[in-house]
């Protein structure tokens, strides 16, 4: 990527306000330097931006937009070793190319081709048991000593667990899968700290993925929001440990909602630390017993193998299409909509409504736009 769109997407993720969606919107309308210059400069922005983001917080993004320093960004990007992807530009994970929630931008530290390779996500409480801790080590341990990536959030409790594992396969074998880890905080900031060596371990062995560009601290809201980026790059999400309403049962929901083959450790119904885990048992997922069964399970899915993207997206029926092809010409508001297609009102804003539920479709005050993992947003990521 151009070292200028790099501190310019850099900047813009770091302005207040700015998440992963209205910067999606964003670089879907406009290039990083061209949207950084507007707010800085105070002019309005695309219509379709301009609709999905109240006036105050525009306010607070051109004020601290106007102080947004690209070479300085770019600069701690380098001195980090962090790589700029950008969705739709070379490099970024063919997993979520077609994802309904794909990040507009990655901050990353390693080899993005370890996510070629096979890939297990195991996951789990941070107040594990020793227990589940132990599980959580062999299974990393084995699915690495397969070649497999162990995909994980590096925090705590389970993940960690699973990366240590994954970690003790490297000194006893040549030929072990690279870790993953989806983080938190800025790629170079160490979160918890008794995590560091493992996140030096992880980016020098393997890739360790960030929403967020060097410095940024690990706000709370971060780590459910990264659930999604753990749940879109694995191919089999396994649970080791969750409690009644951990993290991990919200991963487990955003996975299965993309496909992703679920699993789930089973635990004494004695334990707080198993309640999550048993009650996916209960809901239908296969249980692990040992790394065989993720290993067959891991085996009969090949659909997000390899480098070519997967959609996960219901494909759109005959009406849905043609609400889709009408919103592809202009964004329209439901109205339009219906005059476009020839459809009642009522079917199209059924439509229009599934087609946002699946990730086909964005709205933004009344008005319906496709998204930018359909839109072709990569017209200026080579320039």
């Amino acid at each position: 990527m151009n070292t200028d769109i790099e501190g310019c997407v850099s900047a813009l993720a770091r302005l207040p306000g700015v998440g992963s969606g209205r910067l999606r919107r964003m670089l879907a309308h406009h290039a990083p330097a061209e949207a950084l210059e507007a707010l800085a400069g105070g002019r309005p922005l695309h219509p379709m931006v301009m609709r999905a983001i109240p006036a105050t917080d525009l306010a607070t993004m051109m004020v601290a937009a106007r102080d947004a320093d690209p070479d300085a960004e770019l600069a701690a990007c380098r001195a980090s070793d962090v790589v700029v992807l950008l969705h739709g530009g070379p490099g970024y994970p063919a997993p979520l190319l077609a994802d309904p929630e794909a990040p507009a931008v990655l901050f990353v530290r390693g080899d993005p081709a370890v996510l070629d390779t096979r890939r297990v996500g195991i996951v789990g409480t941070r107040n594990a048991t020793a227990s589940g801790r132990a599980t959580a080590r062999e299974l990393g341990a084995a699915l690495a000593g397969e070649g497999v990536a162990v995909v994980s959030g590096l925090a705590r409790g389970i993940d960690g667990a699973a990366h240590l594992g994954a970690r003790t396969a490297g000194v006893t074998g040549s030929s072990v899968g690279r870790p993953v880890a989806i983080v938190g905080s800025g790629p170079d900031v160490v979160y918890p700290r008794r995590h560091a060596e493992l996140w030096h371990w992880v980016s020098s062995n393997g890739l360790l993925v960030s929403e967020w560009p060097p410095g940024t601290p690990p706000d709370a809201w971060h780590f459910p929001a990264r659930n999604r980026i753990i749940a879109g790059l694995s191919e089999v999400l396994v649970v080791v440990e969750s409690r009644e309403r951990g993290g991990s049962l919200i991963t487990a929901r955003l996975a299965a909602e993309r496909g992703v083959e679920v699993m789930a450790v089973p635990g004494s119904p004695r334990c707080p630390a198993s309640v999550g885990t048993n009650q996916l048992l209960r809901d239908g997922v296969a249980p692990v017993t040992s790394v065989d069964d993720v290993l067959v399970m891991l085996g009969l899915d090949h659909r997000r193998q390899g480098t070519l993207p997967f959609d996960p997206r219901p494909l759109p029926t005959a009406e849905q299409a043609l609400v889709l092809r009408a919103c592809e010409a202009e964004p329209r508001t439901l109205d339009s909509i219906a005059t476009a297609t020839g459809l009642p009102l009522v079917q199209a804003a059924l439509a229009a409504a599934r087609l946002e539920r699946a990730g086909w479709l964005s709205e933004a005050s009344g008005w319906f736009e496709p998204t930018a993992s359909h839109l072709e947003t990569a017209r200026w990521a080579a320039s």
